[in-house]
């Protein structure tokens, strides 16, 4: 028998629940579907909202032949196959799930056709596009984003659900799925298989149960990378590389922890160690081009200099002190004798007068000039 999810998916846009800025009136993927538009596109947004099925829904309209794909298995050859196939006339749609997981190789090997239109691509991706899809691709691809599914989105799929779910029932798998369908359902089957029902006592039961698949996409995945990042922020290298171990066997995707190791790096320990950056950055790099299984030991070496180098969190705290204040005052008036006196008028006007190279005054606009951003070294 088919999954709940699958059993429970809609094949029209009447069905589909949530995505309304997409789908709703007027919304642009609506407007795609119903005018049967041809182009490619990502979909981006978190786990369980609906990628896939909008993806087989747009390609139902269009009368295509769809071709799924996930790119964690993918490669040149299955992209040669679905290209050589005879589909008539009928236009060929590739859904590729997890986009990001092509490395540049596969993705330049797949621009050519979709630049021809010989393939009208639809990619779907949990992490941001900009990061993990080369710029070529992605200026032929429109990328629309999906939201996290609410509470009345997701109890309307549940109902759908055979056996009928009670209101506690739905009630309480809304409240653990964190706006996602796919784990709700999931949860679901679950309790109906192990115990023939599904109620919150025996979702209950089910969730505790260690023959249950651990899903890195849930709430455990967000624990652990936050238990990582306090593990490094503390200074503390055991506990650092356990969580870091943790996510690793779980396979979480060697540049999503990498790319949070970057952040870490300016934001934690900033200016006490800014040779942390360049290390971060180089572990990332690392996990681009190496890959797992690999890649674990760039990640450890990166994740303990983290966790061991001293801290220092002003440049973090200050940028976001600035943009407060930018976006509580706007575009306060720059002080003349630092603005570029270009043209005559502006030197007539003031522009750049009394302006010296090591000066001691502030530069600040006069409304902030006793803002001090920046607080005084710990080192």
């Amino acid at each position: 028998m088919e999954p709940l999810a699958h059993r429970v998916r809609p094949t029209t846009l009447d069905a589909y629940m949530g995505q309304t800025h997409l789908v709703g009136p007027g919304g642009p993927l609506r407007e795609a579907i119903e005018k049967r538009l041809t182009f490619s596109y990502i979909l981006w947004g978190p786990p369980g909202v609906g990628k896939t099925t909008l993806a087989r829904i747009y390609a139902s309209a269009l009368d295509a032949e769809l071709f799924e794909l996930s790119a964690v298995s993918a490669g040149k050859a299955d992209i040669k196959r679905i290209i050589a196939t005879d589909t008539g006339d009928c236009p060929k749609v590739l859904f590729l799930d997890e986009i990001h997981r092509f490395n540049k190789a596969q993705q330049d090997f797949l621009l050519p056709h979709v630049e021809s239109g010989t393939l009208t691509l639809i990619g779907a991706t949990t992490e941001n596009p900009s990061f993990e899809v080369i710029p070529a691709l992605l200026s032929r691809c429109r990328v629309f984003t999906l939201k996290e599914l609410g509470e009345e989105e997701l109890g309307a799929i549940l109902l759908r659900a055979e056996p009928k779910l009670s209101p506690e029932a739905v009630a309480w798998v809304v409240a653990r799925a964190n706006g996602d369908a796919r784990q709700a359902l999931a949860m679901v089957e679950n309790a109906l298989s192990l115990y023939g029902e599904a109620s919150a006592e025996t979702l209950e039961r089910s969730l505790q149960d260690k023959r249950l698949r651990y899903d890195k996409h849930g709430e455990e995945h967000h624990n652990t990378i936050s238990a990582f990042i306090k593990s490094m922020r503390a200074g503390q290298p055991d506990a650092t590389l356990y969580y870091l171990a943790r996510m690793i066997a779980a396979g979480e995707d060697p540049k999503f922890i990498a790319r949070r190791m970057v952040v870490f790096a300016s934001e934690d320990v900033g200016l006490a160690q800014p040779t942390a950056l360049v290390v971060a950055n180089a572990v990332f790099r690392a996990c681009e081009t190496i890959g797992l299984p690999e890649c674990r030991i760039n990640l450890a070496h990166g994740a303990v200099y983290l966790a061991e180098a001293k801290k220092d969190r002003r440049a973090y705290d200050g940028i976001e002190a600035a943009l407060k204040d930018v976006e509580r005052y706007g575009n306060l008036p720059i002080p003349a004798k630092i603005r570029n006196p270009v043209t005559k008028l502006m030197k007539n006007e003031g522009y750049g007068a009394g302006y010296e190279k090591y000066d001691t005054e502030s530069y600040l606009p006069d409304k902030l000039k006793r803002r001090k951003y920046m607080g005084e070294s710990r080192t």
